[in-house]
């Protein structure tokens, strides 16, 4: 009979940390939706009633404040970004995981410096994309240079999350492709590669984030210049940049809020499409 007590002790204690712990992650899931929706219903809140249609004139004067040009230049962007990053982010991690041996200090050092690169504040691939791509190369104030900066930027990103996609992939499935006489290339591109496209595209999806919202890097390598891009070497500024430059200047905060509307509509349409993509191929390969 004593025994029986300090054990239903023990059960109560370990059930209350159980209610404890469970309540603690409901909170922490209410508390990020409620943040999320917080910001999303501020921002239209502050910025559909100065949705305009002179905001969307092809061409930018201080009378309209058009957004259209930033939206094309952040399209732009965002494009050139993920064809630099994409496939030099997913080479590397095919060799980290598939080529490289296990233990490997190559590894190791690459996997320290993607963490480095992760960690380093916008500003200063700012300035080095300024000192580099824009004076050093002499690609000046561009569209490229600031495509080559945020590619560098976005690289780390794409290169952990495609590694870690590439070892979630079982390797009964490398082990089956190699039994019926493939080669690694091919097991790898045919096999691997195309299971863990789900996983490589939630970087991307991360990466597009990163891409669409960033400012500080572009200021310095992209210029800030209001018209649409004519070619890989004309200046223009991004969204984010857009309205950065509004707000500075003190005297457009409407404009500014409406921008933020639109720049958060563009993000969840990318996104979306982003994880459509991301689910219909994956959907394809259980099938």
């Amino acid at each position: 009979m004593g025994e029986a007590i300090p054990r239903q002790l023990r059960d109560y204690r370990r059930d209350l940390k159980s209610v404890f712990l469970r309540l603690a992650v409901w909170f922490a899931a209410c508390a990020t939706m409620l943040a999320l929706l917080f910001i999303i219903g501020y921002i239209l809140i502050q910025g559909i009633p100065y949705l305009r249609p002179e905001l969307f004139s092809l061409s930018y004067t201080t009378e309209n404040v058009s957004l259209l040009p930033a939206l094309i230049n952040t399209l732009f962007m965002t494009v050139l970004s993920l064809l630099f990053a994409v496939p030099a982010g997913i080479g590397a991690a095919i060799y980290l995981t598939e080529y490289a041996k296990r233990g490997n200090k190559l590894v190791g050092l690459v996997a320290m410096t993607a963490e480095t690169l992760s960690g380093v504040p916008s500003i200063v691939y700012g300035l080095f994309g300024s000192l580099f791509f824009v004076k050093f190369l002499g690609l000046g104030l561009s569209l490229l240079s600031g495509a080559l900066t945020l590619s560098i930027m976005i690289l780390p990103l794409i290169l952990r999350t495609t590694e870690e996609a590439l070892r979630s992939v079982p390797d009964s499935y490398r082990e089956g492709s190699f039994g019926l006489g493939a080669g690694k290339l091919r097991t790898v591109f045919r096999v691997v590669l195309p299971s863990a496209i789900p996983g490589i595209l939630s970087g991307v999806i991360l990466g597009i984030g990163r891409i669409v919202g960033e400012s500080a890097a572009l200021i310095f390598t992209a210029g800030t210049v209001a018209e649409t891009a004519t070619s890989l070497f004309s200046s223009g500024r991004t969204l984010s940049v857009h309205m950065y430059a509004l707000s500075s200047n003190g005297i457009y905060l409407e404009q500014t809020h409406a921008t933020a509307v639109v720049l958060l509509v563009l993000v969840i349409i990318l996104n979306g499409l982003s994880s459509l993509a991301a689910k219909k191929l994956g959907g394809e390969k259980t099938g």
